[in-house]
């Protein structure tokens, strides 16, 4: 409840001096809360360095078994392959012996029959060019792969080659093509009946029984191709011996099964156990400095809102004690000392008439 003021000049020393205290108390809060803020930010940069230390080195140790681990199953997968290789090579070396051991006689065969046709042609004095596959496939084809021959050689003598030079012709004209063709005809089929004229007419009984031995060894190659296909796709590989070899692979896949496993159990044990344990030692290296700042940090805080709770004590006081007389504005050190002239002068008897004069001046 107010009082009636007796003494105008104690009541604005007073104001003064609780107008004062304030604002050095003010000015010491900033200074105290900047500082609380900065320790803060310490505490949090040192408490992340310390976990930011425990995650890399965490991560680096694990990496670490991990990569060592991996360096093992890595040698023992080539290993593994390695021992696959000397197996595949064994069994590959296995089936062309076998497959030479069951073909021997058909190519035995073959062997005399082309030394037998070779004889043949050579005493009869057919041309070497007889005794060739395009020869058999343009006079007496037989079999896919000579009758394709045959069809390729008329398409290629007859088709390709005109048509080529025709369009090769700048001013291309129809009896261009017409006489192209003209010659082409006379040239390849003169050619064709030329040939026949000279071999077959005159050897065509060494030709036909060429052709039959030429059957023959077609007829073999079959068997042959057949007898390598039934070989290759035989699950039976009890034949090769590769016992060895299967044992040796069973040893290195068992290693690597064993290896993983010590790797899982490696990683397992380092999560739920080692990775706490380093993780506790480095935070315990740093504990002293972390309390020590977070002590200080304490401390500052405190200090702060010690000071927080006597400011907000002090506005009240101010507020309740001078507001009412002299209102926001002239609760200011200057003006404060303005009113306490003008009343320690004489010239305003009261702080009101003392406010007035300010105002007006």
């Amino acid at each position: 409840m107010g009082q009636a003021i007796t003494d105008y000049g104690k009541f604005l020393a007073e104001a003064r001096e609780a107008v004062d205290s304030l604002n050095c108390d003010q000015n010491t809060y900033d200074q105290l809360a900047a500082e609380e803020i900065r320790l803060e930010r310490e505490l949090e940069t040192a408490k992340k360095a310390v976990a930011d230390n425990i995650s890399q080195t965490t991560r680096k140790r694990r990496d670490e078994i991990s990569s060592d681990y991996d360096q093992e199953i890595g040698k023992g997968q080539e290993r593994l392959k390695k021992a696959r290789a000397k197996r595949e090579k064994e069994k590959s070396r296995g089936m062309k012996e076998r497959i030479a051991d069951e073909t021997s006689e058909l190519r035995e065969h073959n062997r005399e029959l082309k030394l037998q046709m070779r004889t043949m042609f050579q005493q009869a004095g057919v041309p070497g060019l007889c005794n060739s596959t395009f020869y058999y496939a343009l006079f007496y084809p037989r079999g896919l792969k000579e009758i394709l021959i045959f069809l390729v050689s008329i398409l290629v003598c007859f088709l390709a080659i005109p048509c080529g030079l025709y369009f090769l012709i700048p001013a291309r004209k129809i009896w261009y093509l017409v006489a192209i063709y003209f010659i082409d005809v006379v040239l390849f089929g003169g050619l064709y009946v030329m040939v026949g004229n000279r071999t077959k007419m005159r050897h065509h009984d060494v030709l036909k029984k060429g052709r039959a031995i030429r059957n023959t060894l077609r007829s073999n190659g079959k068997k042959i191709r057949v007898i390598t296909h039934t070989i290759q796709k035989d699950g039976n590989e009890d034949l090769y011996d590769l016992k060895k070899y299967d044992d040796e692979i069973a040893a290195v896949e068992l290693e690597l099964s064993e290896i993983t496993e010590r790797k899982k159990s490696a990683l397992n044990t380092f999560e739920t156990v080692t990775k706490t344990i380093i993780a506790d030692e480095i935070a315990g290296n740093n504990r002293a400095r972390i309390d020590e700042m977070e002590d200080r940090h304490k401390e500052a805080l405190q200090a702060v809102r010690e000071l927080e709770a006597k400011i907000k004590a002090q506005r009240i006081h101010i507020t309740d004690t001078y507001g009412p007389y002299l209102g926001r504005e002239f609760l200011q050190p200057e003006k404060l000392s303005e009113l306490a002239r003008l009343i320690q002068s004489g010239t305003a008897s009261n702080i009101s008439e003392a406010i007035e004069m300010c105002k007006n001046s």
